[in-house]
C-alpha cells in the first residue's frame, strides 16, 4: 500500500501524519508533497525521515493507491489529473469537488457505500462543521426523518489553519504584555476576546459560503431534502468546533430516545449530564475521535423539535480522521488494492 499525503505540511497534512501511525494504517511507501516553500523539509513517520517532494507536473503518482490531498482547492484542481492518472484514489480535503455530481461526498459513519462509485478516481472530504453534524444527525435520522436543521457554529482557530492557531496565541500574548497594535491578517478582526459572525465570504443571499457548504453538504451526503439554515462564528478556541443544533423531524422524538440514539450511534459519545455540569467542551476534547453530543432537549417552540450541542476536533475528525477512515472503508470492502 503505497500512500501520498499533498500538503504535507499544513496543519491537515499534519495531522494525517498523526492519524495514520496512531491507527496503524498499512503503508509500505509514504511520500509527501507540497509547495516550493516546503519541499525538502522532513518529517518523521514510523521513526524513518521523509523529504517533502515539490508538487509539480509529473509522474510522480505513478504506484500510489492513494493520495490524501489538503493544500487548497486551486491546487486540488490543478493537480488532480497528475494524481490520479495512473489509478490513485484522491480523498480530497478541499471545496474543489464536494459538489460535483460525479465526485462522492462521504462521511463513513453515514454514507460510505458513496465512496465506491467514484468515476474520476476522487472522494470528497465534506467542510469540517457538515462532518461532525451530519455524524450526529445520522442518529436522529434512524429515528424521523429530518425536514429542518437550524444550526449556529462556534469554530475555533484551527478551521484556518496553523497560522491562524499562532496567530490567536500571539494576540493573547500581545495583549497581555500591552503591545500594540495587535497582529490581525488571518481573520476580519481581532479574534482573542471577541467572537467573528463570519467564516468565509458573503453570499448575495446574505449568507457567507461556510454556512451554504452546511446547506449544500448536508443534503448531498444524506440524500436528503433536509433544509439547513446555519450561523457560522469563529470564537477564540484554539481547537475543536462547537455547535448548537436544533432540528425538526417528521415526528416528535423524545429527548430519552435521542439519547439512546447518540450513545449507539456510530462515532458519537453521549456527553449529556446537566446535573453534574457535564456536556461537550472544546477545551478538553481537542485531538479526540469523536463527536461529543449533550444538552439534548425538547424544543419549546416546536412539537417536533429537539435541541442539542455538539463538539468534535476540527483537525482530526473534521478533516485527516474522515479521510483515513474513508481509505479504511475501501480497504475493508476490498475496493482500494
Amino acid at each position: 500500500m503505497n500512500v501520498a499525503i499533498v500538503g504535507a505540511s499544513g496543519a491537515v497534512g499534519q495531522e494525517f501524519l498523526r492519524v495514520l501511525e496512531e491507527r496503524n494504517f498499512p503503508i509500505d511507501e509514504l511520500r509527501l508533497f507540497g509547495s516550493e516553500r516546503s519541499a525538502g523539509r522532513s518529517y518523521t513517520f514510523r521513526g524513518k525521515k521523509i523529504t517533502v517532494e515539490l508538487l509539480q507536473h509529473d509522474d510522480a503518482f505513478k504506484g500510489v493507491d492513494v493520495a490524501f490531498t489538503s493544500a487548497g482547492a486551486g491546487t486540488s484542481r490543478e493537480f488532480a489529473a497528475d494524481i490520479t492518472k495512473f489509478g490513485a484514489v484522491m480523498i480530497d480535503n478541499s471545496s474543489a469537488f464536494r459538489m460535483d455530481e460525479d465526485v462522492p461526498l462521504v462521511v463513513p459513519e453515514v454514507n460510505a457505500e458513496d465512496a465506491l462509485q467514484r468515476p474520476r478516481g476522487i472522494i470528497a472530504n465534506p467542510n469540517c462543521t457538515t462532518i461532525q453534524m451530519v455524524v450526529a444527525l445520522k442518529a436522529i435520522e434512524n429515528l424521523s426523518h429530518i425536514r429542518r436543521v437550524h444550526v449556529s457554529t462556534y469554530q475555533a482557530a484551527s478551521g484556518a489553519g496553523a497560522a491562524a492557531m499562532a496567530e490567536l496565541h500571539e494576540q493573547y500574548r500581545q495583549i497581555v504584555n500591552g503591545e500594540e497594535p495587535v497582529t490581525v491578517e488571518k481573520f476580519p478582526y481581532q479574534l482573542a476576546y471577541n467572537v467573528i459572525p463570519q467564516i468565509d465570504v458573503f453570499q448575495d443571499n446574505g449568507y457567507t459560503k461556510e454556512e451554504m457548504k452546511m446547506y449544500n453538504e448536508t443534503r448531498k451526503i444524506m440524500h436528503s431534502d433536509v433544509q439547513v439554515s446555519a450561523t457560522c462564528v469563529r470564537v477564540p478556541a484554539l481547537r475543536s468546533h462547537s455547535e448548537s443544533i436544533w432540528v425538526e423531524t417528521e415526528r416528535p422524538v423524545s429527548p430519552e430516545e435521542a439519547r439512546k440514539a447518540f450513545a449507539e450511534g456510530e462515532g458519537l459519545v453521549l456527553m449529556d449530564n446537566p446535573e453534574k455540569k457535564e456536556y461537550p467542551m472544546p477545551l478538553f476534547l481537542a485531538g479526540k475521535d469523536p463527536v461529543y453530543v449533550g444538552r439534548i432537549r425538547k424544543d419549546l417552540a416546536n412539537e417536533n423539535g429537539l435541541a442539542f450541542w455538539i463538539v468534535g476536533d476540527q483537525i482530526k475528525k473534521g478533516a485527516a480522521l474522515n479521510a483515513v477512515q474513508i481509505a479504511e472503508y475501501l480497504l475493508k470492502v476490498g475496493n482500494l488494492k
